[in-house]
């Protein structure tokens, strides 16, 4: 019963700091579906990542934040404001996630795992046999709450971005991914140093004080 209600009380303490959240107030007036649009406007206003004209993939893409953000950014004559930009699209965006995604204007979406070879079939299908500009990974596992357990899975997750980024991607090109601090982090920042020239760390404003989030950017394959 205790731990019911203490469960309890978390979930309402949770729920008061999402409600009250800056980020999360001002996705309802931009339009942005998550909160999570803001973390990719940082990365992308500090680094120049996201132009017109190029080819993007978006990992772990549900609930589309990240896809509007970006349809937003290769639609520069589309109205300013709000998430879901219209207008016709500079560029080409393919968006995976193993969970479905209400459709976004021009964003091609696949619903699937990237862990599984078909999927990944499909994924380089869609890319008409170029190479993308940018991939983005905001791929994160159901936590355990068990320490290595979890690593290994966000590891996994980091490492096959990594993987489809060095397959898919052009030598000028740029990836960014979700880590998280903890056990697997040091081998990860190693890996992104041995795949890319620059590495780049990154904790945007819009991520919780709270989590342990963080991302790396690298770029120009190596």
């Amino acid at each position: 019963m205790k731990s019911a209600v203490k469960s309890s009380k978390v979930n309402r303490a949770w729920l008061n700091d999402h409600v009250n959240d800056t980020y999360v107030k001002l996705a309802k007036k931009d339009g942005y579906r998550a909160r999570a649009a803001y973390k990719l406007q940082e990365i992308d206003e500090t680094l120049h990542l996201i132009k017109p004209g190029q080819s993007v993939v978006d990992l772990g893409s549900t609930p589309g934040a990240w896809s509007q953000y970006v349809r937003r950014r290769l639609s520069p004559k589309s109205a300013t404001g709000g998430g879901a930009a219209a207008g016709e699209l500079n560029g080409r965006i393919i968006a995976l996630d193993i969970l479905p995604m209400e459709p976004i204007e021009g964003v091609v979406f696949i619903q699937g795992d990237l862990r599984e070879e078909n999927v990944l079939a499909q994924l380089a299908a869609q890319l008409q046999g170029q190479r993308a500009d940018l991939v983005l990974s905001d791929m994160a596992p159901n936590l355990s709450g068990i320490g290595s357990a979890d690593a290994a899975r966000i590891e996994h997750l980091v490492e096959l971005a990594l993987a489809f980024a060095q397959a898919h991607l052009k030598p000028q090109g740029a990836l960014v991914a979700k880590v998280f601090h903890g056990g697997s982090y040091d081998s990860l920042f190693k890996s992104f140093q041995q795949t890319f020239v620059t590495v780049k760390r990154i904790k945007p404003k819009a991520s919780r004080d709270k989590s342990s989030e963080t991302f790396l950017v690298g770029l120009v394959l190596k």
